[in-house]
């Protein structure tokens, strides 16, 4: 799954052969439910949430929709998109789509049988560009009130984040509710980095890292995420690099789950570091990617980072803002926000003090970093990721016993890797041979064109 992204057309999903979050927690006898974003291949059936551990999906398979018709627009080609399980939800056409999911996942946790555990990922599409003719779209009367904000673009990123802030409160206030919070373990995380300063038709922001999504620079791969529990350590810092493909083992251990009985994973259990705040497993190479389509590739090893190559022929290599810390923190809206008045209702809010501490201390901040310049496409770059993670000094020439050991470790992952999994479109997924809707064209007779 290394290259690019799966496309709507393409007759492949994520291999059957890989065993899903949601399908662990099924044998731990949770209740698994969908809300949202899919694009992990929908030609067949056995590839969709349903055959894949859910119990339940409300949401879309392809990788972007219209915030409000719900249409994917991909390769000169378009068509609906918004699936009630198997089924299309005509019936939510034209509501916005952060309400929809809003909406369902509070209506899941009223609904859930509290006899058996709940695990619900929600994967919205906020603040995911949406189609070129109007990628960042939020209602109207809501992106006026942002018109402080000079740039209407960022008005309407604005606009969009609110709403997903909203959204965070209802499912926080739904689970108080009904008495849930306190056994309950909240993760926020994203995917990958912003797409900045025009990049995917968005205006989001990496300041002060470097590149961003789909390039290999920390604006690419590095992201926000946050996670809380009543009875995890409050106001907390984990300053270990966690991947991605962590989650897995570290939320089957909160489940209640042997991580041992789940075989050769890539991911670690940082359950540890989270919830007793004990330091993490031994320090591990994290490969970001290699690309030998793209002739790209990264990896971190303890402090260092190595650059190789890079994407979109470098012009996407730079930092890019705004920054967006003028002037001082509003530490108050935090407590106005849904969530955290939800929060301080139920004692769990740390002080003012703590809060502002721990912004300070999740701060990026390059300012003492002497430039060295960086041109991947030339020859590898090399990173102190800890010292430098705006990743604007290069050390290749000055540690170059790093840079050969960073390079042979990149060497070894290539050995094992095994060729990208793309396939060429198929025109049988066009959306008009199905009445404009993107469906599971693979479970049908092909279709001559």
């Amino acid at each position: 799954m290394q290259h690019s992204v799966l496309f709507d057309m393409e007759p492949r999903g994520l291999p059957l052969s890989e065993k899903l979050l949601p399908q662990h927690l099924k044998e731990l006898g949770y209740s698994t439910h969908l809300v949202g974003k899919w694009h992990l291949g929908f030609f067949k059936k056995e590839y969709l949430p349903l055959n894949r551990g859910f119990d339940s999906h409300l949401g879309f398979w392809t990788g972007r929709i219209d915030h409000f018709d719900h249409v994917s627009m991909e390769k000169g080609t378009w068509g609906t998109d918004f699936r009630r399980g198997f089924d299309i939800a005509h019936d939510l056409y034209g509501q916005y789509v952060t309400d929809i999911f809003t909406e369902e996942s509070v209506k899941i946790i009223r609904a859930h049988n509290q006899s058996t555990p709940l695990f619900l990922t929600i994967a919205h599409s906020a603040v995911h560009s949406s189609n070129p003719p109007d990628p960042i779209r939020a209602p109207h009367r809501l992106v006026e009130t942002f018109r402080g904000i000079e740039d209407l673009q960022r008005q309407k990123f604005a606009a969009v984040l609110s709403k997903l802030d909203t959204s965070v409160g209802a499912v926080t206030a739904a689970l108080s509710a009904a008495g849930m919070l306190e056994n309950t373990l909240l993760i926020f995380t994203t995917d990958n980095g912003g797409a900045a300063a025009g990049f995917n038709d968005n205006v989001g922001s990496n300041w002060p890292l470097r590149g961003v999504k789909n390039t290999l620079w920390e604006g690419g791969v590095r992201g926000a995420g946050l996670v809380w529990g009543a009875s995890l350590p409050r106001g907390s810092l984990v300053t270990d690099a966690v991947q991605v493909c962590d989650w897995l083992p570290t939320i089957y251990r909160a489940a209640g789950g042997d991580v041992s009985t789940l075989g050769a994973i890539d991911g670690v259990d940082v359950w540890g570091a989270l919830a007793e705040a004990r330091s993490m497993p031994p320090p591990r190479a994290l490969l970001h990617n290699i690309d030998d389509i793209w002739g790209s590739a990264a990896i971190t090893v303890d402090q260092w980072k190595l650059v190789k190559g890079t994407n979109h022929n470098g012009t996407w290599d730079g930092w890019y803002g705004p920054d967006g810390r003028e002037g001082s923190y509003d530490v108050d809206a935090v407590y106005k926000s849904p969530a955290g008045v939800v929060l301080q209702k139920g004692g769990y809010m740390p002080d003012k003090e703590t809060v502002l501490a721990l912004r300070e201390q999740a701060t990026v901040s390059c300012k003492n970093v002497t430039p060295v310049p960086c041109e991947p496409l030339q020859a590898p770059c090399l990173f102190n990721i800890q010292e430098d993670p705006c990743e604007m000094r290069n050390l290749a020439d000055e540690y170059p016993e790093v840079l050969q050991m960073l390079l042979s470790r990149l060497q070894e992952f290539n050995r094992t890797a095994v060729p990208p999994g793309n396939f060429p479109y198929d025109s049988s997924g066009d959306p008009k041979h199905w009445g404009r809707v993107f469906t599971n064209f693979g479970d049908y007779l092909p279709i001559s064109v």
